[in-house]
């Protein structure tokens, strides 16, 4: 396991670094003709793939995805709940505007000194505000200081207990029209087991069931990568 924005993110085997369900080959050829990966997130990603949690860095089509979202949204403030070794942060802040910020919540100095490597690298470094802590207070910090609606964009992808109360409170950040992106919301097909005994499956398909009926949002749950939810507050 590994230590994630506001508390313990297990390993899953849902977390591979590509989309579920596809075979090798066409997950090749998705990343050869359908992702544009630049050259500083291809050696981030060799980099993570040599550590024991690797699994939990989102694949390269997710970033590329998650880039172009900011880019169709003309997203200029970003959050991100989750931070890990950066692979994620660097291509939304890459695909920011020179005036664009993300604020990146995790609790490791260990894994997002890796990220803080590479954001020098990619030249994003002055695009990017960390806060080491628990996710929940940050955000409450945030809400605390009068951000309320002040956000395009945010990303949640930390541990899926604590996904709840990530989504309550950056809902309130985001902007009406602005937009909350999660991640790992099949969670490897685990979220159709009715007899789930853990903590994280059971806090997925409890969230996927509130998400259905939340009508502060518009809702989109796209098969992509281990599952993202598109959320758009109203």
């Amino acid at each position: 396991m590994a230590v994630r924005a506001g508390g313990l993110h297990h390993y899953h085997a849902a977390m591979a670094n590509r989309t579920m369900g596809i075979s090798d080959e066409l997950a090749a050829y998705v990343a050869e003709v359908g992702t544009r990966e630049p050259e500083v997130l291809a050696r981030l990603r060799e980099e993570t793939a040599t550590i024991p949690q690797h699994g939990m860095q989102i694949a390269p089509e997710e970033g590329a995805f998650l880039a172009m979202l900011v880019e169709l949204t003309g997203a200029r403030r970003c959050i991100e709940v989750g931070t890990f070794t950066g692979y994620s942060s660097t291509a939304v802040a890459l695909a920011l505007p020179e005036d664009g910020r993300i604020v990146c919540c995790d609790v490791s100095e260990e894994w997002t000194s890796v990220a803080a490597r590479y954001w020098d690298e990619a030249g994003v470094a002055a695009k990017v505000d960390l806060r080491i802590g628990p996710a929940a207070e940050t955000l409450d910090r945030m809400l605390a200081d009068g951000e309320d609606a002040t956000y395009d964009f945010a990303f949640i992808d930390a541990d899926k207990a604590g996904y709840d109360g990530y989504y309550e409170r950056v809902l309130r950040l985001v902007r009406p029209g602005g937009l909350v992106v999660l991640d790992n919301m099949l969670w490897g097909g685990d979220v159709l087991k009715r007899d789930a005994t853990d903590a994280d499956t059971r806090a997925l398909q409890a969230l996927n069931a509130k998400l259905a009926g939340d009508e502060r949002v518009s809702l989109c749950l796209l098969p992509v990568a281990d599952g993202v939810t598109l959320a758009r507050r109203r």
